[in-house]
């Protein structure tokens, strides 16, 4: 494949997968209430801890803050709904030279990320009340905290996506194991670094200072990496099965052929 058609099928790829998230940023825009309403709801709660609704509120800066939202939060519930179109183009696109084996382990492996995706976007929300709190805690008593809307909303949704493309990682490791990038042997040699690194990742994503979301946030990665070694020792084991006994033998030596 020239280089001309690669681009011509990323392009391609990109046009399917904007598609979707179109779509689905159709019905984002539809349930727009119901969603901003649940996105704002820590707000909500931390106001009514303090006795006063006026202390803390999100603003709405100009006129087209609230369509920019709306377009905003949308374009959010489309990514979602859209997770599993976006997933197979990019492994499509990634992978085109696998056998037809290996390509439907790789698709098992996408249907797969869908639900991992959404779990860490699930695991995001449960925790965004708890980010809210600590961090309004810290506004002197009596003080007003008047959240500017589209700053608020972009914190909130970068933190549920950073959960949701978090939860990942043991789609992409397997699938480098597939592709034979990353042996199960190589991925446990290096545990260390690895979990040093998602330390940071979680350190860095993470909007408060206390350790208890960092560590919220790195416990499962650290699990599902873990979960992805032991799955890549199983596909490489089956790997070494269907090698041909002849690939082993010195050069020197005649096989059975």
């Amino acid at each position: 494949m020239s280089l001309a058609d690669h681009f011509r099928e990323l392009r391609n790829r990109v046009v399917v997968a904007g598609l979707a998230i179109l779509a689905g940023a159709v019905v984002g825009w539809i349930y727009y209430d119901p969603i901003i309403n649940r996105l704002i709801q820590p707000l909500k709660d931390v106001a009514a801890q303090r006795g006063d609704t006026g202390l803390v509120n999100i603003n709405f800066g100009t006129m087209t803050d609230a369509f920019a939202i709306k377009l905003t939060v949308a374009l959010f519930v489309g990514l979602i709904l859209a997770s599993p179109v976006w997933l197979m183009q990019i492994w499509g696109f990634v992978v085109p030279g696998l056998t037809k084996k290996e390509k439907r382990v790789t698709r098992l492996f996408v249907v797969a990320a869908v639900p991992l995706f959404v779990a860490g976007c699930v695991a995001a929300l449960l925790m965004v009340p708890k980010a809210v709190a600590v961090l309004l805690d810290f506004t002197p008593v009596g003080a007003f905290n008047i959240q500017d809307a589209s700053l608020y909303l972009s914190f909130v949704l970068k933190f549920i996506v950073a959960f949701g493309c978090a939860f990942l990682l043991p789609v992409f490791l397997v699938c480098f194991n597939i592709i034979g990038l990353l042996s199960g042997r190589a991925m446990l040699k290096a545990w260390r670094p690895a979990v040093m690194v998602i330390f940071v990742f979680a350190a860095i994503m993470t909007p408060t200072p206390d350790a208890f979301t960092m560590l919220f946030m790195a416990s499962p990665m650290i699990v599902l990496y873990f979960a992805s070694v032991g799955v890549a020792f199983m596909f490489d084991r089956k790997k070494k099965e269907n090698l041909p006994g002849w690939l082993d033998l010195p050069d020197d030596q005649a096989s059975a052929l």
